[in-house]
């Protein structure tokens, strides 16, 4: 087995891009990650997408990619698992550079949502649900995290305002990343001044309709150390599943499949948490995020929104999370979330994450999952510097 190294990232800004369609966003993101690694011809692609079969009737996005960038021949291959599904195509690829399969591999996240209506895209989002017994009573993805912030609130007795925080902090960050898709600083106030979109989740608190795509080249670690930037090596790469059924598990404020991705990687990795310097995770709403880095075993299980309260997250904190905005502040394209946690996690070792630029960072981890955690993927990054 071979070691393997990020060797090129790029991305596009995120918001809703109503002038570009899904193939600009990935030759754009695409050519990025080509010319940072300096190398104009790849083996295979791997692309991440949930909803482009939905929202813009297109399926076969592999060769579509591959067409796109002027790739004839090589093998490209289309991969899904709803908000990670950008997350499993990085997966993926490293096993192919790890396990001999390929040298140069392109992974490419995108997503477009925007020239979808709200309906629409609600409606799309609940297929990552069961369609039998949870779809069909009209609930929303946001419905269902509601519900989890109010279960964690009287569980825990936490107060909401604490859990709110975690949107305040991303739109900090956010705030200044040229890429994000909300760069404008929020208070707790304006969070609460803001719709409920569920009982008692608050607009301000939940990600919205965004366009994006991120990519990155991966090669391995002797051929990365030719190139001309300075490679980040992959040291570890994993997922895992829980109950798909909500309503089934043990505890539905624990997400399993994070768990046991999290072991694995961090086994494989061989380091221990508090080595991490910089994390990258799922808050596709606040609630989430703090249920995140609890499952992560960063935070005892209820003490996550005390955490964030007390200014662990920030930029020169115990735990920098979600350095460039998160997906509440940089925003979430779903299927290219993933990519764009490594894209920026790459930034950080690299040191060139600018005004959000995190002292002596020297391993990063991201983390994503798929619905309401039916599949989750960790990977962790090291700088070999």
């Amino acid at each position: 087995m071979r070691r393997v190294a990020v060797v090129g990232v790029g991305c596009t800004k995120v918001g809703e891009l109503w002038d570009k369609s899904l193939k600009d966003l990935v030759v754009e993101s695409a050519t990025k990650a080509l010319d940072d690694a300096g190398i104009d011809n790849i083996d295979v692609v791997y692309v991440g997408n949930a909803l482009a079969q939905i929202l813009q009737n297109q399926s076969n996005l592999g060769s579509l990619v591959a067409d796109c960038l002027g790739f004839e021949g090589i093998p490209a291959i289309s991969v899904e698992a709803a908000d990670a599904s950008g997350s499993l195509a990085f997966h993926e690829a490293y096993k192919a550079v790890k396990f001999g399969w390929a040298d140069k591999v392109l992974v490419v996240g995108v997503e477009k949502m925007s020239d979808s209506s709200s309906e629409e895209v609600s409606k799309a989002l609940m297929t990552f649900e069961d369609q039998d017994y949870v779809a069909f009573t009209g609930i929303t993805q946001a419905g269902i995290h509601a519900l989890l912030l109010k279960f964690y609130m009287e569980k825990f007795g936490v107060k909401h305002e604490d859990i709110a925080m975690f949107a305040v902090e991303a739109h900090k960050k956010a705030s200044k990343n040229p890429y994000a898709q909300f760069r404008n600083l929020i208070k707790l106030e304006d969070i609460f001044r803001s719709p409920v979109v569920a009982d008692p989740l608050r607009l301000l608190e939940h990600t919205t309709l965004a366009d994006g795509s991120a990519s990155l080249i991966l090669c391995p670690l002797e051929e990365a150390k030719k190139l001309k930037l300075q490679p980040i090596e992959v040291l570890a790469s994993s997922t895992a599943t829980d109950r798909f059924f909500l309503h089934e598990r043990a505890d539905m404020l624990t997400f399993n499949s994070t768990v046991k991705a999290a072991e694995k990687a961090f086994k494989e990795a061989k380091i221990s948490r508090d080595q991490i310097d910089v994390v990258e995770t799922h808050d596709s709403s606040t609630i989430l995020g703090v249920i995140s880095l609890e499952d992560l075993g960063f935070v005892e299980k209820g003490k996550g929104a005390n955490f964030v309260v007390e200014g662990n997250i920030t930029i020169d904190g115990r735990l920098p999370t979600n350095t460039m905005g998160g997906l509440k502040g940089r925003g979430h394209p779903l299927g290219a979330t993933g990519v764009y946690q490594l894209v920026e996690v790459v930034w950080q070792l690299r040191g060139e994450a600018g005004e959000n630029q995190v002292k002596n960072v020297k391993v990063g981890l991201t983390h994503t999952v798929g619905g309401v955690g039916s599949f989750a993927s960790v990977n962790i990054l090291g700088c070999l510097g």
